[in-house]
Formats: structure tokens, C-alpha cells, sequence
């Protein structure tokens, strides 16, 4: 498309910045609005009583789903987009899927109730990640044609390159604060809640098969 092709598509009278744009886009609109179905995500586990069914196990899957995205996501906010940073996200993209397919069959096979709701809220969990990658290559698509070159000619193309201009600490502090307050928080409680849950019960069973064998050993030495 050419540049006065994009003009006619735009409306009247506005000049717009496309890259200026879509940047904004995607560290004020996509990013933040990524908290909003992990929270709603860990208010359906807590809903459908996590702890007594898949417990632990899929409360560690949820964690290793957010280091998925996590490790890209902050490696993106302090070091410029480039072939070596195009791979560890798309490779997260990928490992993120998969993971959040074993996420359910997980959920489905301990008896976990997964509801419509939590499913819905999954969609968006999943297709968020492909929805910021797909802008990101927009904005750098010199980046991905030299990903495709293998990098050739960029002395840079293989290493963590720091942000030429960086973002304001207030920003990166905005999201660190999010990230405790809509993730490490409540998933970490999650976590523990599946831990204590699923000591007690083994507790309990412990104790059961005590009783069990006192009962046994009792009735052998009446039957003496």
C-alpha cells in the first residue's frame, strides 16, 4: 500500500502516526488489559475450589504459563526488538500454547468443573499474546526480515540490545506494580491454598491407614 493509498484510507483532516500509535496501543491499551482476564481466571479457580481437585499440580502449570509470557514481555520492555528477541517471543508464543492445552486437559481429568465463563476467559488469555506479538512485527518488520535472513550483517542481531530510548521508570514501575498486585498475588495464594490443601489431605490419609492398622492389629489380638 502506498503512502497516499493510506491517506485516502484515513479519515479527513487527521494525520495519524501509525508506529506512534500502535506503540501506545500496546504499552497503554493491550498490556494493562492483559490483568484483566488473569485475574477473572484465578476468581473462576478459586470458584471451582482448585485445591480439591487438580491442586498443586495445575496451580504450578498456571505459573509456568505466566513465566512463559512473562520472561518475553520484560525482556521487550528493556531491550530493543531485534532476531534474538523475535525468537524468545515467538518461541514463548508457542510453548505458551501448548502448555495452556495441557492446562485443561489437566483441569478436565481431575474432575476440575471448567465452565463456559472459564473458557471464554482462556480465549483471550491465549489469543493476547499472538495479538501483541503480530503488532510487534508490524512495528518491526525490518526485525523479521532479518530474523529470516538469520541475522545476517547485524553484529547486533544475536545479543540484548538496551532500549535506545528507554521507557520512563514511572511506566516500568505502573507494571511492575500491576504484575504483583493482578498476578504474583493472587496466584501465589493460589498456589499456597493448593499446597496447605493437599498437605492436610495427606495428613489425613496417613492417619487413616494408622487407624487402619491399629483397628487390624486390635481385632488379630482379640481373635488370639
Amino acid at each position: 500500500m502506498s503512502a497516499d493509498q493510506a491517506k485516502e484510507i484515513s479519515a479527513t483532516g487527521v494525520t495519524v502516526d501509525v508506529g506512534d500509535a500502535t506503540t501506545r496501543y500496546l504499552l497503554y491499551g493491550l498490556l494493562p488489559s492483559w490483568f484483566v482476564p488473569g485475574v477473572a481466571d484465578w476468581v473462576m479457580h478459586r470458584r471451582t475450589r482448585i485445591e480439591e481437585t487438580a491442586g498443586t499440580k495445575e496451580s504450578l502449570i498456571h505459573s509456568l504459563m505466566m513465566a512463559e509470557v512473562g520472561i518475553p514481555i520484560a525482556l521487550t520492555l528493556r531491550y530493543e526488538v531485534n532476531p534474538l528477541l523475535l525468537s524468545v517471543q515467538l518461541g514463548g508464543a508457542a510453548v505458551h500454547e501448548a502448555t495452556a492445552l495441557w492446562d485443561v486437559r489437566t483441569a478436565v481429568e481431575s474432575d476440575r468443573e471448567v465452565k463456559p465463563v472459564e473458557q471464554h476467559i482462556h480465549s483471550f488469555l491465549e489469543s493476547l499474546p499472538f495479538g501483541a506479538l503480530a503488532s510487534l512485527m508490524c512495528l518491526h518488520a525490518d526485525q523479521v526480515k532479518s530474523l529470516l535472513h538469520g541475522g545476517r550483517g547485524d553484529p547486533d542481531a544475536w545479543r540484548l540490545v538496551p532500549r535506545r530510548r528507554p521507557l520512563s521508570r514511572g511506566y516500568l514501575a505502573g507494571i511492575a506494580a500491576a504484575i504483583g498486585t493482578c498476578v504474583l498475588l493472587p496466584y501465589g495464594e493460589e498456589l499456597l491454598r493448593c499446597v496447605r490443601t493437599g498437605r492436610r489431605h495427606r495428613k489425613n490419609e496417613k492417619n487413616a491407614r494408622s487407624d487402619a492398622a491399629r483397628w487390624s492389629a486390635d481385632r488379630s489380638g482379640k481373635g488370639r
